[in-house]
């Protein structure tokens, strides 16, 4: 049997949570309570937490029952969290303690970097190395993978459905990811690149002419992070636009970064400027994700070349 690991971000489950999920996320550095204050209104604001960790758990489910559907038992599906319960660590543990000794680790982020996708796949060789029977292939980047490509479209283009004619004609569409310190990208990191060739195979998908790529969500450090910053494109936008169309292509599920970032913060800002802000839904468990990620499964475990009896 193959494992299958899953990566997502994490999320407190509650306010008594919050002190530790936002000292991992600080690399150890405990918040100060001034940043503990805001995140905990942050997380007030949506409903008290994010649902990440629920959706991720259906996306597992829904990845099993997909793999399950065309070689039953070949595989099993783990799913380990970078910040919060179950840790990556846990859940490597998990896998080898279950009899697991090879495995597909996959980021629920899809384009590469080094402090993205790159500490999921760090997190997860740390662990593996303390179990050494477990051998993992990892999938670094699937921004380009043409289900995952046509799910966006499909939502853009529902998103975009819901503007009268004549508001649509106008409305611009920007594309957001989460924005990253310049430093980090330094030496060649693809993180840029890939974004663009995503953003592209979307609006060719959707017959858009003109878009923008901007960045959201970055950390309060001095130093510079990537840009344009998703709040100056929106206090920029004229023309005659009576809508802007949000799509935060970075990510692929429902969580703080979007539900109060784009759903609240960007919103209120488009509203000051006379703007309606429609944003396009997250793919959350939809179909075609989980087709994506079947496939990029598929391909990696190919690569074991293990024979499997079916169960």
């Amino acid at each position: 049997m193959i494992g299958v690991l899953l990566m997502a971000y994490g999320s407190p489950s509650g306010p008594e949570d919050l002190e530790g999920f936002y000292t991992s996320v600080r690399r150890g550095r405990p918040p100060s309570p001034e940043m503990l204050r805001e995140l905990g209104e942050r997380y007030r604001a949506i409903g008290g937490r994010s649902p990440l960790p629920e959706i991720t758990r259906r996306q597992a489910a829904a990845l099993q029952a997909r793999l399950d559907g065309d070689t039953p038992g070949r595989f099993r599906v783990y799913a380990g969290m970078r910040h919060s319960p179950p840790f990556i660590a846990e859940t490597v543990a998990a896998m080898a303690a279950d009899g697991i000794t090879a495995g597909v680790g996959l980021a629920l982020a899809p384009h590469y970097s080094r402090l993205g996708a790159g500490a999921y796949i760090a997190a997860a060789e740390a662990a593996r190395e303390r179990t050494l029977a477990l051998s993992l292939r990892y999938v670094e980047r699937w921004g380009e993978h043409p289900r995952f490509l046509d799910a966006v479209a499909g939502r853009l283009g529902d998103a975009l459905a819901t503007l009268p004619e004549g508001v649509r004609r106008t409305a611009p569409v920007v594309f957001t990811a989460h924005s990253l310190p310049k430093q980090a990208l330094a030496g060649g990191d693809p993180y840029t690149e890939e974004l663009h060739r995503t953003c592209q195979g979307i609006a060719d998908r959707s017959g858009i002419q003109e878009w923008i790529l901007a960045y959201q969500s970055a950390g309060r450090t001095a130093e510079p992070w990537l840009g344009p910053d998703i709040r100056e494109v929106l206090r920029g936008l004229g023309g005659g636009a009576q809508a802007v169309v949000v799509c935060p292509v970075g990510f692929v599920s429902d969580h703080l970064e979007v539900l109060y970032d784009i759903d609240i913060e960007c919103r209120a800002l488009a509203a000051s400027a006379g703007l309606r802000l429609v944003r396009v839904a997250s793919l959350n468990d939809s179909p075609l994700l989980i087709e994506a990620l079947a496939d990029l499964v598929g391909e990696a475990a190919a690569s074991f070349a293990i024979e499997q009896p079916v169960q």
